[in-house]
């Protein structure tokens, strides 16, 4: 009995020594970065900010809106000696901390993110499993919007509008987990930059011609790689939209609008349920990883 009694108290302390090392190796490395008083630092993420959270009151920090993936920080006070942090999460899942020093004269001012390579990325940031996202990995919800956006093939040609030297196009649509990778086209054959104020998903009745707002189901992107914004004068941009998979009635059509800001060259186009049951499979598609 005294043997075996023995035996459990050292189990025990094995493994109350056992339970601090996951979480030390789970340790993430912040990135460092100087502020100053009189000049205010920006910080441009891949993906738009959801969650700012500030270490103390010795910074100021705001999302540049409209965009959305600009983080703007400087120092509340001057001269503060002591180090402080702050943590951002982005809407793909990425988590990332940092540690602030004060300097008088920064030796940055200016941060891209997106220029990060992944591997240097994932040294610094981890996962977060939204609930929009049903558990599936935001990673590698990231990395197909992204190759999407880079393949340059067609799958659907017909969906398009053209009017005022602006067309608009789903340049390709894809279907995986329950999930819609729109690949949107704005291309801009006219003299004048096409500045987009607002792009909308709904579903609508192709009947009722006279339709309030009221009986139009807005469709919200659960993530947007690269939105569409500003298409410059002979031009084109493109972005990838992630919706809930969804079906359509029989009298009822998807609507994706585009408002020109400031502007009337107002585009809409169409697609029927045919065009989302033929959504092609991502797993037809070669995803490469960097």
């Amino acid at each position: 009995m005294i043997v075996l009694m023995f035996s459990l108290s050292r189990l025990s302390a094995q493994d109350s020594i056992l339970m601090y090392q996951p979480l030390e190796e789970a340790k993430l490395e912040p990135y460092k970065m100087q502020v100053t008083y009189n000049k205010t630092s920006h910080l441009l993420f891949p993906s738009r900010i959801r969650y700012v959270d500030l270490g103390s009151d010795l910074l100021i920090a705001s999302k540049a809106e409209p965009v959305g993936n600009v983080l703007r920080i400087k120092s509340a006070v001057k001269d503060f000696e002591e180090e402080t942090n702050f943590s951002v999460i982005t809407e793909d899942g990425k988590f990332y901390s940092f540690n602030v020093y004060y300097s008088s004269y920064p030796d940055a001012l200016s941060y891209d993110l997106q220029k990060q390579q992944r591997s240097i990325e994932q040294q610094y940031s981890t996962d977060v499993l939204f609930e929009d996202l049903n558990g599936n990995s935001s990673s590698l919800t990231d990395l197909i919007m992204e190759n999407l956006y880079e393949k340059s093939g067609r799958t659907i040609k017909h969906i398009s509008s053209k009017s005022y030297g602006i067309q608009f196009s789903v340049r390709a649509l894809y279907v995986n987990d329950n999930k819609f990778y729109f690949t949107l086209q704005v291309k801009n054959n006219s003299n004048v930059s096409f500045d987009i104020d607002l792009i909308n998903f709904k579903i609508v009745d192709k009947k009722n011609l006279k339709r309030t707002v009221v009986q139009d189901k807005l469709l919200e992107p659960l993530r947007v790689y690269t939105p569409v914004t500003l298409a410059f004068h002979h031009s084109d941009i493109s972005g990838v939209y992630l919706l809930d998979q969804f079906t359509l009635l029989k009298d009822q059509v998807l609507e994706i609008e585009i408002l020109e800001k400031n502007g009337g060259r107002h585009q809409k186009i169409q697609l029927e349920n045919k065009d989302l049951i033929n959504a092609r499979l991502i797993g037809g598609l070669t995803i490469k990883t960097k």
